[in-house]
């Protein structure tokens, strides 16, 4: 392979960077859902409240929040194989 075209062994794939962006993502989503249901669930056990949120937030994430951030930050996700 030449130099403008590396061999795909020459990056990897950075998990950190991509928990990172994850955290970034879920944070917002996860305090904006839980004050959007806040009023809908009020007096709710914990359970009932989370058996809302966790489901949705797991379509978010993978319908959405996954895909953007493999799609946006592709380059930012791959490092350099040392």
């Amino acid at each position: 392979m030449s130099a403008a075209n590396p061999s795909p062994a020459a990056r990897r794939f950075s998990r950190v960077r991509f928990a990172a962006a994850v955290l970034l993502g879920v944070y917002p989503i996860v305090t904006g859902l839980l004050y959007a249901l806040a009023p809908l669930t009020a007096g709710w056990p914990v359970w009932q409240r989370t058996l809302i949120l966790a489901p949705t937030m797991v379509a978010i994430m993978v319908w959405g929040l996954i895909p953007t951030i493999q799609h946006r930050l592709a380059g930012w996700l791959q490092v350099p194989v040392r």
